[in-house]
């Protein structure tokens, strides 16, 4: 397959999506948080139950996967402590730097692309990925944020107790036990997981449209390359290396590998904010990761396709 063809089939339809809910924002103003909360709560929880316990996955691919998460999530953060480090960036924007080049948009971007290029098989990898990735986000991710102001204990039970998480763990239950869900759960769940991955990409375009317009009028320009770089060209490039040394092989390596070629997850600008870093950088990165990522994911693809 030529990389147009790659681009137009598998990312076009998700900008365009986005494109969507960009302009509902900036034209209607609706209440983003409700949106999100539905997303959060409902669809995403009911699209993590209905991958993993309508795929045919093992529990050693499902640890694979889990594994490979920790670790490239891992690798990333200590490969990103030493570049700014080597900055002498101060703990403010040493803390800003690492939550925007290692935590990826596994969910609105990530699993909308990986279902569009490699089916449905891939999809319930995808998902392992992002559970386990939004875990780390609001465990790990809340701590380097906070500068360790947060109690560790508190930020992995914040993690803990998240939809999805609970989700993770009564779908594998019932593989564990093969208790089958009732029918009519069964299809209400599924019917809603179908609305998870539209509704993500709806919420990101939304999320785009309520950043502040003028948080391009700032510099550090050249440490948000520093930051796209990271994300887009290494955490691909270590992913490969790492799914090579794990043995994950087909739709699970193409699923994590693509994983982590995905752009800064919008959810670091919430965390910027919250935690008072930078919170205009986090935008700039998350904006410029997410509208060049065509030209980073487009030839992975590829790659992952021969």
């Amino acid at each position: 397959m030529n990389l147009l063809t790659i681009f137009v089939d598998n990312l076009l339809p998700i900008f365009l999506m986005a494109a969507v809910g960009f302009a509902l924002g900036r034209r209607f103003h609706p209440d983003l948080k409700s949106v999100t909360r539905l997303s959060f709560y409902i669809f995403s929880p009911c699209l993590v139950f209905t991958s993993l316990t309508h795929a045919e996955l093992t529990g050693a691919e499902f640890g694979q996967m889990a594994v490979f998460t920790v670790i490239v999530n891992g690798a990333m953060l200590s490969l990103t402590l030493l570049v700014g480090l080597g900055l002498r960036l101060e703990r403010p924007a040493l803390a800003a730097l690492i939550i925007a080049a290692v935590f990826v948009n596994g969910g609105n971007y990530g699993l909308a692309v990986t279902k569009f290029a490699f089916g449905e098989a891939a999809l319930s990898r995808a998902v392992v990925y992002y559970v386990v990735s939004t875990l780390l986000i609001y465990s790990v991710g809340v701590l380097v944020a906070s500068a360790g102001k947060r109690p560790l204990r508190q930020a992995l039970l914040q993690g803990l107790t998240l939809p999805s998480t609970y989700a993770l763990l009564l779908a594998g239950l019932l593989r564990l036990t093969g208790w089958q869900t009732p029918l009519a759960v069964d299809r209400a769940v599924a019917l809603l997981s179908q609305a998870a991955i539209p509704v993500m990409l709806i919420v990101l375009g939304l999320q785009m449209a309520e950043m502040k317009r003028d948080a391009w009028s700032h510099h550090h320009w050249a440490l948000i390359g520093v930051a796209v770089f990271l994300q887009l060209v290494i955490a691909p490039l270590m992913g490969i290396g790492l799914a090579a040394l794990l043995g994950l092989e087909g739709v699970a390596r193409q699923a994590a590998v693509l994983e982590t070629a995905m752009p800064t997850a919008v959810i670091t600008t919430v965390l910027a904010v919250e935690y008072d870093l930078d919170a205009a950088f986090m935008t700039r990165v998350v904006i410029l990761s997410t509208l060049l990522s065509p030209l980073t994911v487009t030839p992975l693809i590829a790659y992952l396709l021969g």
